[in-house]
C-alpha cells in the first residue's frame, strides 16, 4: 500500500503568513503606543492643570492673608472703643469687599458697601442685593473714604449710633460678647439682607483664626 505524501505548505504561503503576523504585531504595537502616548499626554495635562490650580489657590490664599494682616490691627484698634469684635469687622470686610479686591474697595476704600447720598463724597456703582428672597442687580450711590481706617471707623460708628430712624437698631450686636452671637445679631438687627450672612462670617473667622484679634 502506497504511503500518503505529507502535504507541504508552499514557501510563498509561509512568507505571506509571516509577513501578516509581523504586520499584525506591528499594528498592535503601534496602536498600543498611540494609546500610551495619548494617555501620557492626558495625564500630563491633568497634572499641569492641577498644579496650576494649586498655584492659583496658593496665590489667592496669600493675597487674602495679606489683606487680613493689613486691616487686622486697624480693626483691633478701632473696635475696642465701640463694643465690637475685631474678628467680626475683619470677616465683614473680607466678605463684603472680596478681600479688598472689589472695585468699591480698591477705588474708594469702601470695605462694607456703605451707601452715600452726597454726590461730592459718593459714587454710583452697580451692586447685588438680596430682595424678596432673590438676588437682584441694582445701581446705588456708595460712600467714598480716604483710607481703610476711615471706612472701618465709619462702620463702627454705624453700630454705635444706630440709624437715623432707630438709635438702638444694633443693640443686640453691641450686647454680644462672642463672634458667633454677634454674627447672628447682625442678621437679627437688620444689618444684612443675605440669610446666610452669619454663617459666612463664622466660617471666615474660623478658617483664618480671626478670633485672635479679639484677645
Amino acid at each position: 500500500m502506497a504511503k500518503k505524501r505529507k502535504s507541504r505548505i508552499p514557501k510563498s504561503v509561509k512568507l505571506v503568513v509571516r509577513v501578516f503576523i509581523i504586520l499584525f504585531v506591528l499594528m498592535i504595537a503601534f496602536v498600543g503606543f498611540r494609546y500610551y502616548r495619548r494617555y501620557a499626554i492626558q495625564s500630563e495635562q491633568i497634572r499641569q492643570a492641577q498644579l496650576q490650580r494649586q498655584q492659583e489657590q496658593a496665590k489667592l490664599l496669600k493675597q487674602r492673608k495679606a489683606f487680613i494682616k493689613k486691616i487686622g490691627p486697624i480693626a483691633r484698634e478701632v473696635d475696642k472703643s465701640y463694643d465690637l469684635l475685631p474678628s467680626i469687622t475683619i470677616a465683614q470686610a473680607c466678605l463684603e469687599s472680596n478681600y479688598g479686591q472689589s472695585d468699591l474697595s480698591q477705588k474708594y476704600n469702601n470695605l462694607f458697601g456703605v451707601k452715600g447720598t452726597n454726590p461730592n463724597t459718593s459714587a454710583v456703582m452697580t451692586t447685588k442685593e438680596y430682595v424678596k428672597d432673590k438676588w437682584v442687580t441694582v445701581k446705588a450711590r456708595f460712600q467714598i473714604y480716604d483710607s481703610y481706617e476711615a471706612s472701618i471707623r465709619a462702620h463702627a460708628r454705624l453700630f454705635q449710633n444706630g440709624t437715623t430712624w432707630n438709635h438702638d437698631q444694633y443693640k443686640h450686636v453691641l450686647a454680644s460678647k462672642d463672634y458667633k452671637t454677634q454674627a447672628k445679631a447682625l442678621v437679627t438687627d437688620g444689618y444684612a439682607t443675605d440669610p446666610d450672612y452669619a454663617d459666612k462670617l463664622i466660617n471666615l473667622i474660623e478658617q483664618f483664626d480671626l478670633e485672635k484679634y479679639d484677645k
